[in-house]
């Protein structure tokens, strides 16, 4: 019998304000995955949202290993998966950027390719198109990354400060991203162009140092949450939301969700987050999540 592989890969959050396609932050929950070659396909899921996760041959997670054999001109042998899934679908916190990269990596596990992480990253960016939050379930932590003009991946990761915290707020609604991207312009004004270039520079430069007085204008955008209000109720008051520790608040990914910035032993500033959707009528749930500084893990477990 075929040994096990345990895999878990990292939710993740993307923009973070003004890094529109550019800027993302791994966080627990996490995707996580067991298998091993079998005669045929079988897939398992369970745990958050398991109702929305395919057990067919749909399922994303062995389509994206599909089409990494078809770019490497192999066959995958079938596979046995157990999928645990702790991250909330269709909320903007990376749940089909995590189940992408898993394809990814157990492709390469499958079909013995034996990969660096960066080979990795390069294959998912251009299976998903951008590499924001593929980038952070890769690579872990913060992630600046671009794909340059040869189609390659560029990234380059860097810490969250010590004193500055994050928390996530999840709203009790989905957000397709297709939708959320439908209500985006196809052109901005050079005047929205350097305020978010301005704003990206500020956001790096103060997270690399720990900079607290570059916020919450670090987090100032007008490339997508201006026009993502229409579909998040409270979004515009969440923006806006000024207190005490409070460094500052912008969307998870697409949204609804909502990415929180706080000086450590400030937590409470969060709930004015989950009370300004309360107020629009929509529960919330504060998510318990913290940066993950990994990135995926990927282990053989041996049979004794």
């Amino acid at each position: 019998m075929a040994n096990w592989w345990h895999l878990r890969v990292p939710a993740s959050s993307a923009n973070l304000g003004p890094g529109f396609d550019a800027l993302g932050l791994a966080l627990s929950p996490y995707l996580i995955c067991r298998f091993r070659r079998a005669e045929q396909l079988a897939i398992r899921v369970s745990g958050r949202d398991a109702d929305l996760i395919s057990t067919g041959d749909d399922n994303l997670i062995w389509q994206t290993a599909l089409l990494v054999a078809q770019h490497s001109d192999q066959s995958i042998p079938p596979i046995e998966l157990e999928v645990e899934n702790e991250i909330p679908l269709g909320k903007g916190l990376g749940s089909s950027a995590a189940a992408l990269t898993a394809g990814v990596i157990i492709a390469d596990v499958m079909l013995g390719l034996k990969w660096k992480s960066h080979r990795i990253l390069d294959e998912a960016a251009r299976i998903e198109g951008h590499p924001d939050n593929v980038a952070a379930c890769v690579l872990g932590s913060i992630v600046a990354s671009a794909i340059d003009s040869s189609g390659m991946t560029r990234a380059v990761r860097l810490e969250l400060p010590p004193s500055f915290e994050v928390a996530v707020v999840v709203p009790d609604f989905p957000l397709p991203t297709h939708e959320a991207r439908a209500v985006l312009p196809n052109q901005y004004s050079k005047a929205d162009a350097v305020f978010n270039v301005q704003r990206s520079a500020l956001l790096i430069a103060a997270l690399a140092t720990g900079t607290i007085s570059a916020f919450p204008a670090a987090l100032e955008d007008r490339f997508h949450q201006p026009y993502r209000q229409q579909l998040i109720p409270g979004l515009e008051e969440i923006l806006r939301l000024r207190a005490p520790g409070l460094l500052g608040c912008c969307l998870s990914g697409a949204g609804p969700s909502i990415l929180v910035f706080f000086e450590k032993g400030h937590s409470g500033v969060v709930r004015h987050v989950q009370q300004i959707f309360e107020a629009h009528g929509r529960p919330a749930e504060i998510l318990d999540s913290k940066v993950d500084r990994q990135g995926y893990h990927l282990v053989e477990q041996t049979s004794s």
